[in-house]
């Protein structure tokens, strides 16, 4: 029968492994990540189209109604531009960055070269040869 005290355990054990542990701080890296992106594209992005169209919001551009039908193509390029500055803001102040801290980083290191055909076969040999040697 189970009991209490193994329901708790069970529980204990699942909160503590590494995994779920690192879910968390990821989940809780990931949304104060996303804060600081909203406020890039906010801050310093989503002026740009005030700046070029004398509204902040494209969500009255560009209206039209057909037959008691309200159209808004606005809506859909203020969401096509805000994807594309949310994209911009995490590939050049995110990405970009990284891969370049990246480079560094690997800068002076030397990749191991490919094994050839021949060392496969050299290999394989001695693999044969070790598995068909007479046991002691």
């Amino acid at each position: 029968m189970i009991t209490m005290k193994d329901i708790l355990q069970g529980f204990k054990n699942f909160i503590m492994r590494g995994n779920v542990i690192e879910l968390a701080v990821a989940f809780v890296i990931g949304a104060a990540f996303a804060e600081v992106v909203k406020a890039i594209v906010e801050g310093l992005l989503t002026p740009l189209i005030a700046a070029l169209f004398g509204e902040v919001s494209l969500g009255g551009v560009l209206q039209f109604t057909i037959n008691n039908a309200d159209f808004y193509p606005g809506v859909v390029l203020n969401a096509l531009i805000t994807f594309l500055f949310t994209a911009a803001a995490i590939y050049f102040f995110v990405v970009l960055p990284i891969n370049k801290l990246a480079e560094r980083r690997n800068r002076g290191k030397v990749e191991e070269p490919a094994a050839t055909a021949e060392d496969v076969l050299l290999l394989q040999e001695i693999r044969d040869l070790l598995k068909n040697r007479p046991t002691v």
